[in-house]
């Protein structure tokens, strides 16, 4: 799409706004900016090869996003800030395609592509045809359409006929342009079809978000892609990371002298999009002479398919020759000049057998699916995990339920739904306990949060997890008790629960392969330092839900023996900084549970440090400042960076409010940046920055 010298005058612009700042802009030059951060947007979202970091981009488009505030009239619809949407959606209204959208006929095999070859070979009097192939995505089918230049309408596929109309939630689609050189090829109307995807790693990073707060997560990207499209607000949908992938070109209005000089094959056309900065699968596709190379493509393809950032679920071919196309024509259901391979499913139908609660370190208690094993995506399933007992009442699962399950690429298999419609009346419901399954202790449910959980620090189910995190690197810091040296001792006897790690006797290991006089020593001056480690290390070493280690830090600033947590009251928690209501209940159910306390007990008689000795430092250059970092720094590791903010004096934060005066950002930086540039008195900084403010 651009030139090599294009290229480097937007990356010479770009570095000459960034020195400038907002003493440049003017109603003269705002173009200018603009057009720069277009240019990145499509280096960024389209070319996958940005050329500036996140922190720089953002400072360009808050010199935009400032100006057009104060002179609303210069506002432009393709300009970058009107992808943020005004909020809530009404309703979508019911608008029709310019021309239907068809389903593409599918095939399953060679023996399919071979008898579709033959009809067009018959229908074009060809001996042979040029074909395309490119990968069929698998997310939420959309219809753009661009007048005069600008993207006047976005519309889902509904029946075929008629679509809801998205344009608020497409325009927070960054890979999809606001506007396009249109008028350059005389083209004053056209339709364009494509996909909304969310590829695999936003996907993934949903997910974790999801299951954070108690949700269970969504069974494929194309849920979460197609959900997305339809939430109402637009603040949330940019907040998804969708991409749009443009495959068709369905209308076109142009000159009629100039139709020969658009485009005379499908490949041409979809080049034709990705000049004027449209993501369209130019990289992936392929095209070949005659069906047999069709067949060796795809085929090869399918083994290739997990490697891609993104999911499809087959491969879509089509006759390249544009004329050729409008000879075959269409049936009512699909065109005669595609046809889509479908490669092997990775949906199956199976029994539910049975249901196992498991509970993991934090005490969340998940049921666990046991089904009939059933091959689906490449391995055989036999569990599921079925999340939480509102996901069960959701999904009206039974025992003895006909079910359809899902594994998409390398996400965990999912049940998509319960065929209810197979039930004989033999099916149980499933009871959900009130007692801890491993060691009868009630269970606990926040009001706000779908996971009931086990309090009690000993449980034999939680207590290996428990162990593994305690001695960990940024807990206690027990060298020579890693993960497995942890899970072996456990299998043996030798270390059975916190405290036992700070009785058992290291002796014992004399005969043990690895473990020799030297080894032995160093393993018990290990475990006698970590008893004089600082108390907020111990905080955190405990597992406290929601209890992180900055979290830690804050709260061992404000007592001087871990004992005297247990005479806070949730509303005296919450007077601490850092300390939400959530934070405050999980600490005060930890403290009030009696096994917990003796266990608290057994660690002080052992020798581990329950007072507070660690000086505050108020001094230094960074005193009385806060600080949060945020994405990843490249000079430093975060626990570096922490260190030294605290040994100069100043606190970090593990979060974005009013009270943070310093926001470190590195690359990749995320939704703590977006709320800091929210908030006038935090000042946005970079490493390079911070590191000045140290030697100061």
């Amino acid at each position: 799409m651009y030139s090599k010298e294009t290229i480097q005058q937007f990356q010479a612009n770009s570095s000459a706004w960034l020195k400038a700042g907002s003493k440049k802009i003017n109603k003269d030059n705002i173009e200018e900016l603009r057009s720069i951060l277009r240019f990145h947007e499509h280096r960024y979202y389209v070319e996958n090869d940005p050329l500036v970091s996140d922190f720089e981009y953002d400072q360009l488009y808050s010199i935009l996003d400032q100006f057009e505030k104060e002179h609303p009239n210069l506002v432009t619809k393709d300009s970058p800030t009107q992808r943020v949407g005004a909020g809530l959606i009404k309703d979508f209204p019911k608008t029709p395609h310019l021309v239907p959208m068809l389903s593409l006929e599918n095939s399953y095999n060679a023996e399919d592509l071979i008898d579709w070859d033959r009809k067009v070979k018959e229908l074009s009097a060809l001996d042979q045809v040029t074909y395309s192939i490119e990968p069929k995505f698998d997310g939420a089918s959309i219809s753009l359409v661009y007048e005069n230049d600008l993207l006047v309408r976005g519309v889902t596929r509904g029946d075929g006929e008629i679509g809801d109309d998205i344009t608020p939630n497409i325009q927070q689609i960054k890979s999809i342009p606001l506007s396009a050189d249109f008028s350059k090829h005389h083209i004053q109307q056209i339709e364009i079809r494509g996909e909304v995807l969310m590829n695999k790693n936003n996907f993934k990073r949903y997910n974790e978000t999801l299951m954070e707060e108690g949700f269970p997560p969504l069974a494929n990207p194309r849920n979460a892609a197609a959900g997305s499209l339809r939430i109402k607000d637009t603040a949330i949908v940019a907040k998804r990371n969708l991409e749009g992938f443009l495959y068709h070109v369905s209308f076109i209005t142009v000159a009629e002298d100039r139709k020969k000089e658009i485009a005379h094959t499908h490949t041409e056309m979809l080049q034709l999009l990705w000049n004027l900065g449209f993501r369209s699968p130019v990289k992936e596709m392929k095209v070949v002479q005659g069906i047999e190379a069709v067949i060796k493509e795809v085929t090869a393809f399918e083994q290739t398919r997990d490697s891609l950032p993104y999911e499809i679920d087959g491969m879509v071919i089509k006759v390249n020759d544009l004329a050729l196309q409008e000879k075959l024509g269409m049936t009512s259901h699909h065109p005669r000049w595609a046809i889509a391979f479908k490669f092997k499913a990775r949906q199956a139908t199976s029994t539910l057998l049975s249901v196992d609660f498991q509970v993991g370190r934090t005490g969340a208690v998940t049921p666990v699916a046991k089904i009939q094993p059933v091959h689906v995506g490449g391995v055989t399933v036999s569990s599921i995990s079925i999340h939480n007992k509102d996901y069960i009442k959701e999904k009206d699962l039974q025992i003895g339920d006909r079910i359809l399950i899902e594994r998409s690429g390398d996400v965990i298999p999912q049940i998509v739904k319960v065929l209810t419609d197979g039930r004989d009346g033999k099916q149980k419901p499933i009871v959900f306990p009130t007692q801890c399954p491993a060691c009868e202790h009630p269970l606990f449910k926040p009001a706000d949060e779908a996971v009931w959980r086990c309090t009690n620090i000993n449980c034999t189910a939680q207590v290996l997890e428990r162990i593994i995190h305690f001695v960990s690197k940024d807990a206690m810091d027990i060298r020579g008790l890693g993960e497995a040296n942890i899970r072996k001792f456990y299998e043996m006897g030798l270390i059975t629960s916190i405290p036992s790690i700070y009785s058992f006797d290291v002796t014992s290991l004399n005969n043990m392969e690895g473990f020799g006089a030297k080894s032995i020593t160093n393993l018990r001056q290990a475990i006698e330092n970590s008893k004089q480690q600082p108390l907020h290390r111990l905080l955190y070493a405990l597992g406290i839900r929601y209890v992180g280690e900055t979290t830690a830090k804050t709260i061992a600033q404000k007592i001087d023996n871990l004992f005297q947590m247990g005479e806070f009251t949730e509303e005296q928690l919450q007077q601490l900084e850092d300390v939400g209501t959530k934070v405050a209940a999980s600490i005060y159910h930890f403290f009030q549970n009696k096994d917990n306390l003796i266990m608290l007990r057994e660690l002080e008689a052992l020798g581990v440090q329950m007072q507070n000795n660690t000086p505050v430092i108020t001094e230094g250059n960074l005193s009385g400042k806060t600080f949060l970092f945020t994405g990843t720094l490249s000079r430093l590791k975060r626990s570096e960076a922490e260190a030294m903010v605290e040994k100069n004096g100043g606190k970090i934060l593990s979060g974005v409010s009013s009270k943070l005066d310093y926001l470190i950002a590195g690359e990749e930086a995320g939704s703590k940046l977006e709320k800091a540039k929210k908030i006038p008195s935090i000042k946005i900084i970079t490493e390079e920055d911070f590191e000045k403010m140290l030697s100061t």
